[in-house]
């Protein structure tokens, strides 16, 4: 019996991928959106083979307006999720322990957009006007933004009225709002193909105003971080991930037909998402230590802006632990 069972155990070491012995690690991503080029690394990494290289068995769900990622990791649908650092920070603050392991996105692409004939050149011009902003945690850097130009967005007389925008540009196109939420690669990009023209808006970048707060990260929890099997896992899905961005940026018409090929609606046009694309590859440059890494001085930015909302701030507290680079150290050693 024991003869027998040496020889299975040989013929198992020896099988192909299939076999149990070589089983690819099995890992869930949760996108914060639909499938769009501002996900392309994950599909490029995906479709290239380098998550089966690092021995892992990814598989991408896409978001939408009805998916939150955050309570989808909390309720055990994914072992990673793509959020924005101001959501994470207040879903952790609220109880559940997220932790970033990898800065994918170094700069922020969000802006408010603005009718050039509804008068305002400046952020000071924003008083008595109508701002659209999204909610389902992309309001926060827009709160923050406002906290310190001390404008009120709530009560009986607020200083600005907020507007809660659908995720399309009409109320700028309809003149329902004075300005609107876009982002540098998409939905400003969805005026100009809607008929206006460059000249007709006036953009405020997050960036430039000195209030950008970190967006698309990779979030896990404290309980993953606490197995060292699941750090590793997590170490092989982000170098490929790195390595997947990086291909995508390098090789950006490729990575628009492989988002293309993953979008089951057929609601992404090649136009677009090719723009998008030239956008969001610029959104990945910075990191001297490369894709992924998250500089504890941008975290320490962000903090401070959303702690800067006076009554409300975004978040009460100086949170601890809400970042851990042992993922991205044992990433750079495999």
């Amino acid at each position: 019996m024991k003869k027998f069972a040496s020889v299975a155990l040989i013929a198992a070491a020896l099988a192909g991928p299939g076999s149990a012995a070589s089983a690819a690690d099995k890992l869930t991503l949760q996108l914060k959106w639909v499938t769009q080029a501002q996900f392309a690394g994950y599909y490029v990494a995906q479709d290239k083979g380098f998550y089966k290289d690092a021995g892992l068995d990814v598989t991408i769900k896409a978001g939408g307006p009805d998916i939150n990622p955050t309570q989808v990791i909390a309720a055990g649908g994914a072992d990673v999720i793509v959020d924005w650092m101001p959501s994470a920070l207040a879903t952790r603050e609220k109880g559940v322990p997220l932790v970033n392991i990898g800065q994918i996105f170094q700069k922020s692409g969000m802006m408010l957009t603005c009718r050039k004939d509804a008068g305002i050149s400046s952020p000071t011009d924003f008083k008595g006007h109508t701002l659209g902003v999204w909610f389902a945690g992309n309001e926060y850097p827009f709160l923050s933004w406002m906290a310190r130009l001390k404008y009120s967005t709530s009560g009986s007389n607020p200083d600005v009225t907020v507007l809660k925008q659908g995720f399309n540009v009409d109320p700028l196109l309809q003149k329902q709002a004075a300005c609107i939420s876009t982002m540098t690669y998409n939905e400003y990009w969805q005026l100009i193909e809607a008929g206006m023209k460059p000249e007709e808006l006036q953009v405020f970048k997050y960036q430039e105003q000195g209030v950008a707060t970190l967006e698309d990260g990779l979030y896990t929890t404290e309980k993953a971080l606490a197995d060292p099997k699941t750090v590793e896992k997590l170490a092989k899905f982000l170098k490929a991930t790195a390595k997947g961005w990086e291909y995508a940026a390098q090789h950006q018409a490729e990575a628009v037909d492989i988002v293309l090929a993953n979008d089951s609606t057929g609601a992404q046009t090649k136009e677009h998402q090719t723009t998008m694309m030239g956008e969001v590859a610029k959104l990945i440059e910075g990191g001297k230590e490369g894709i992924g890494y998250l500089s504890p001085e941008d975290f320490d930015r962000t903090v401070s802006i959303l702690m800067s909302g006076g009554s409300s701030p975004v978040i009460s507290k100086m949170p601890t632990n809400a970042y851990s680079h042992t993922v991205f150290d044992a990433a750079s050693k495999l």
